[in-house]
């Protein structure tokens, strides 16, 4: 799976609506409605490499309301998650 994180600026009068419509796109898995320099982060999560412009070029880029976007593509995850079965020896939880 790769996993870009696509920072928004959109039309501020319209930020509800552009990240719903985001919301729905294929290949959007979230869209957060954030403080900063940016209005919306949108996680797109595809297969395949080719896919990510797809999704970012050719769908988040053309809703209506979208002014900008800086994309940013993961090598790689890091969670708690994941940390967690990386020290893990095996012993089930005695809570």
């Amino acid at each position: 799976m790769i996993t870009a994180i696509v920072l928004i600026d959109c039309a501020t009068d319209a930020i509800p609506e552009v990240a719903e419509a985001l919301a729905a796109l294929p290949g959007v898995s979230e869209v957060y409605s954030v403080a900063g320099h940016v209005d919306l982060i949108a996680i797109v999560r595809v297969r395949e490499f080719e896919q990510i412009a797809e999704v970012i070029a050719g769908r988040i880029s053309k809703v209506s309301g979208v002014l900008n976007t800086d994309s940013h593509i993961a090598f790689r995850a890091y969670s708690q998650h994941d940390l967690e079965e990386t020290f893990a020896i095996g012993l089930a939880n005695s809570d």
